[in-house]
């Protein structure tokens, strides 16, 4: 049922890229070119999203004990910022703004086959996997333990 929900959360969420225009790199570029062909969509669409997800969110969290399919809310309590975060929040951006995607829209944008993203989701997804099979060098580990 958990997978079931997923699926349908993704589709809605691919759905959601497709009407606004968000597949389209050249949309995401726009909105970074501030001095140039200033394209504010992007930021309505951010709004948009948190508009109407903030107050589910708020409301499920206070009537709810645990989520529907976990046995516990996962919210992060750090806020510490270490150099893995800042590397990947980096990375992202700047893959962000020299190819106009992020995961979500390339991988919606990729059966339309768009401009690069036949080069820019391979990469990303090697990415991905060097990101969770690269050991984090900043926790030793212990003896005997693993990752």
């Amino acid at each position: 049922m958990k997978q079931i929900f997923a699926l349908i959360s993704g589709l809605v969420f691919g759905l959601g890229l497709i009407v606004s225009g968000m597949s389209d790199p050249a949309k995401v570029l726009n909105f970074l070119d501030v001095f140039g062909t200033w394209d504010p969509s992007l930021a309505f669409v951010m709004g948009g999203a948190i508009a109407v997800t903030a107050p589910g969110f708020a409301w499920l969290t206070r009537s709810r004990s645990r989520p529907f399919f976990d046995s516990q809310f996962r919210i992060p309590g750090r806020t510490d910022l270490d150099p893995k975060l800042m590397t990947g929040a980096a990375i992202f951006g700047l893959g962000w703004g020299l190819g106009g995607f992020c995961p979500g829209p390339a991988l919606t944008a990729l059966p339309i086959a768009a401009t690069g993203t036949l080069i820019f989701v391979p990469f990303m997804l090697a990415g991905m996997w060097l990101a969770r099979h690269t050991p984090d060098l900043s926790m030793p580990l212990s003896k005997g333990a693993t990752q």
